[in-house]
């Protein structure tokens, strides 16, 4: 034990620095403000992973943090399709995933929204469509927003879903 704590003081760090801070403060919060002002209540998101690489799912889950705080803002996730107000879905839709998809759309109360999240959800992505992905969301179910980045920030990601909420208001 003695000879790795020597080796370590010998080495020092060798991790790379903390990257700058993308999403300020000033930015995050005025928009979750907004959120609430425009929904007024709880807004029900059901995520669903279409096929992708699970790095839009990271910052799906950064929402929840307490830096992000979305449920301080009237936001929350759901397990059921039949609570849920929006869709927000990340991937490139797997040929697997097509009627799964759209089974959960179709099991979505109206008035329903779409956001699909990240490159592969917008466009396809590096994926594309070929004999095992449909490609973008819009070939599966509409969409009414699109949140592009791989991975998009989760500051692009409220932006995204307010969007939707102004949309339909």
């Amino acid at each position: 034990m003695l000879t790795l704590l020597k080796k370590i003081a010998e080495i020092g760090i060798v991790s790379e620095p903390l990257p700058a801070a993308a999403d300020e403060p000033w930015l995050r919060e005025p928009l979750q403000a907004e959120i609430l002002a425009v929904l007024g209540r709880a807004l029900c998101i059901r995520h669903v992973d279409a096929g992708s690489c699970n790095g839009c799912e990271l910052e799906v889950h950064a929402l929840n943090n307490p830096y992000y705080n979305i449920e301080g803002a009237g936001i929350k996730f759901v397990a059921s399709p039949r609570h849920a107000d929006l869709l927000l879905v990340t991937g490139p839709v797997s040929r697997h995933m097509e009627q799964a998809l759209r089974r959960t759309y179709d099991a979505t109360p109206e008035p329903k929204l779409v956001v699909a999240a990240g490159d592969c959800a917008c466009s396809g992505g590096i994926f594309g469509e070929s004999y095992a992905s449909c490609g973008r969301v819009t070939n599966v179910i509409p969409v009414d927003v699109t949140v592009p980045g791989c991975p998009p920030t989760p500051t692009r990601l409220l932006r995204g879903i307010l969007a939707a909420v102004k949309a339909r208001n």
